[in-house]
């Protein structure tokens, strides 16, 4: 009886809370960009430090990490970004709720390739229509040929995306530098548009 009573008195709490905007909400983030941007350097940084991995190897295929932040529970799909894996992507769009789009500010000659992909993304039918947030890591600026986040903007063309919250940090993964600016923007924004 008394079990049956606590019960009832946790489930009027998770309700409650839940109400109350208290409740973690769990997100389905998808990490996307190239091959060697810095998305698993990233997501492992991102992760507690008692869960972060020593060696960081290149993605085959996808990884599915889960951590929680201090008011989301993250599940992310890191995404491999080698040209033979990239069509495999669109597989979880649906179940996408963010996204996590990494670049490599110092990688130049592929910022036209990057530009390509996010465009294809953002004209995927699972994502094209919906307001789904999506965070930019301008990554790698610890390289001398970095370019400034501003200058990543302009050559994706950031400010043509008019329908989706979007923002864009500045990044160094190794130092975990940037990151944690992009993941409270992330919260905010997942809160106002994730109804879970």
């Amino acid at each position: 009886m008394l079990c049956k009573y606590l019960n009832h008195i946790m489930g009027l709490l998770d309700r409650l809370s839940g109400l109350l905007g208290l409740k973690k909400k769990e997100v389905h983030v998808l990490c996307l960009g190239l091959d060697n941007s810095g998305k698993t350097t990233i997501i492992n940084k991102l992760k507690p430090s008692n869960a972060q991995c020593q060696d960081i190897v290149p993605t085959i295929g996808f990884s599915i990490e889960k951590f929680k932040s201090s008011s989301l529970s993250f599940t992310v799909f890191d995404m491999s970004g080698q040209g033979r894996y990239r069509n495999l992507w669109e597989h979880y769009y649906k179940d996408g709720q963010a996204i996590i789009f990494v670049i490599d500010s110092s990688d130049k000659l592929r910022m036209v390739v990057a530009k390509e992909e996010l465009d294809t993304l953002l004209n995927h039918p699972d994502i094209k229509h919906r307001r789904i947030p999506i965070l930019f890591f301008a990554n790698k600026m610890d390289l001398r040929d970095a370019v400034t986040s501003v200058k990543v903007s302009q050559l994706l063309c950031l400010e043509s995306i008019k329908d989706k919250p979007w923002h864009i940090c500045a990044s160094d993964a190794i130092k975990g530098e940037g990151l944690q600016e992009g993941v409270d923007w992330l919260q905010g924004t997942a809160h106002a548009t994730v109804h879970l």
